[in-house]
């Protein structure tokens, strides 16, 4: 079995179902690891596709639709994978809201990834995504600002939005520890399907938790901090801009013990 399979609606998608979407900036996504062929939060990745269809095309792809995707592409490679499940409109990029076009879903697979191993370092970055609360593709920001990251001497980079506060990372969200609580930032992002799993398994174990707003200002008083993303619920950040953070191996192991109190369930 091959671990990169590209379907459109369940079945192999071919040059011609593809060539149009090279082009195409309109459409949105969720990235998930599977598993032995199961996958964690499947319900916020379903949750996910069908709220950003609502907000972009007035319309979403029945749950069930999307499962049966899942499990054409899953059947198609090995246990584990990693999977994309991009939703787009076959109308193009300017179809207008609430048209009676019904959107349609690629899926792709590759090989299982697990993220870095860390501890990283952050550039601190002015930068706000468009509709922060969307997955979408064609986001020419956030890469760009990872690879001016890189060009400095950062592994990526933080954002900092109008009113000073973190918000998110390039393809990360963040996490901080103040050695007994842990702390969400408050601002616009994106909410990571990973970091609601986190959290109600957080919330499960009984563990304290907040969201406040951080700024830089903020992150001597903090005792560790994170980036998570659907590779791995907790990679260290060892600084961000000019102010260090200190190594937290309780909370990394807190994040990763949560995160795998999850189940893990077929599509």
């Amino acid at each position: 079995m091959t671990s990169f399979v590209v379907q459109r609606n369940g079945r192999a998608a071919t040059a011609g179902d593809l060539a149009p979407l090279a082009f195409a900036g309109y459409a949105h996504f969720t990235a998930l690891q599977v598993r032995g062929g199961r996958v964690r939060g499947l319900d916020l990745h379903l949750e996910r596709l069908r709220t950003a269809s609502e907000e972009m095309f007035g319309r979403a792809v029945a749950d069930d639709r999307v499962r049966a995707y899942l499990r054409a592409a899953l059947e198609a490679g090995p246990a584990d994978l990693s999977v994309t499940a991009t939703v787009f409109s076959p109308a193009g990029e300017f179809t207008v809201a609430g048209a009676d076009v019904e959107p349609e879903v690629l899926v792709r697979t590759g090989p299982a990834a697990t993220g870095p191993r860390g501890p990283l370092t952050l550039a601190a970055v002015a930068y706000e995504r468009p509709l922060p609360g969307v997955k979408h593709v064609g986001e020419v920001g956030k890469t760009y600002f990872l690879r001016e990251a890189a060009s400095q001497g950062f592994d990526d980079a933080a954002f900092i939005d109008r009113r000073g506060r973190l918000s998110e990372g390039s393809i990360w969200n963040l996490a901080f520890w103040d050695g007994s609580s842990v702390v969400w930032p408050a601002a616009e992002m994106l909410g990571g399907t990973t970091m609601g799993i986190v959290r109600r398994q957080l919330e499960g174990l009984g563990v304290p938790q907040r969201v406040q707003e951080v700024a830089l200002d903020d992150l001597p008083s903090l005792a560790g901090g994170v980036v998570m993303n659907s590779w791995t619920p907790g990679v260290a950040v060892h600084r961000i801009g000019a102010t260090p953070l200190p190594d937290a191996p309780d909370f990394l192991e807190l994040l990763h013990r949560a995160y795998e109190a999850e189940p893990l369930v077929a599509p």
